[in-house]
């Protein structure tokens, strides 16, 4: 039977690239898939991970039917065996509606992958909609961690090496990018708790059990 699945995670725990080793193992058997994607690191139309891994996708914009542009490619004679949308996060409601509809009208897997929660701790509307869709739920198995070498289970935005709580909730950035760029950190909660980055723990001088109490 098809299915929608959800692949979740924080960032850094390799879910874009566990979407291309299935869209890889799917692809040498023969099948051919679509992927979609949102607003990925390597640019538009890209699906990509961070070992520098990177395919072709068909970017999924705001108010895109993906269930209609299924349809209209296998009207005009393609194929498509299988459905993979990475950054499945950034979808709207109506789009993970039409993800269900894949499944259950056309008769295809769907593989979603996407972070669960945002840098508030908040759940994306999307991924929200994927626990009360999905057939089955998989937290992915490679573990990211903290600076303090604990199991990250909180995605941070920074600014300047710095934690923010505030802003929108979307704003493209990564692991990797430059301590005076936006960028992203993942903690373990003691530490998101605390607002403690990597870079205010290293300017602080400070043991990962000694910690000050944020009081703000």
């Amino acid at each position: 039977m098809p299915e929608l699945v959800f692949f979740s995670g924080t960032m850094d725990c390799g879910k874009s690239t566990l979407a291309l080793q299935i869209a890889h193992n799917r692809d040498a058997r023969g099948l051919q898939g679509v992927i979609f994607t949102r607003d990925d690191r390597a640019g538009e139309g890209k699906l990509s991970s961070r070992l520098g891994l990177v395919t072709e996708a068909v970017e999924a914009p705001a108010g895109m039917d993906l269930y209609a542009y299924l349809v209209a490619q296998l009207s005009k004679g393609g194929k498509a065996d299988y459905v993979i949308v990475d950054e499945a996060q950034f979808l709207a409601l109506a789009q993970i509606d039409q993800l269900a509809r894949i499944v259950d009208d056309l008769g295809l897997d769907v593989f979603a992958f996407g972070i669960t929660t945002d840098f508030r701790t908040k759940l994306f509307p999307g991924s929200q909609r994927l626990i009360e869709l999905a057939d089955r739920l998989e937290q992915l198995q490679v573990e990211a961690l903290c600076w303090c070498g604990a199991r990250a289970t909180h995605n941070a935005r920074t600014v300047g090496g710095e934690m923010v709580v505030e802003g929108e909730q979307v704003v493209v950035g990564d692991v990797n990018r430059s301590p005076e760029e936006v960028g992203y950190e993942v903690l373990c909660r003691r530490h998101h708790r605390r607002q403690m980055t990597s870079a205010a723990a290293h300017a602080a001088a400070i043991s990962p059990d000694v910690l000050p109490v944020n009081h703000a």
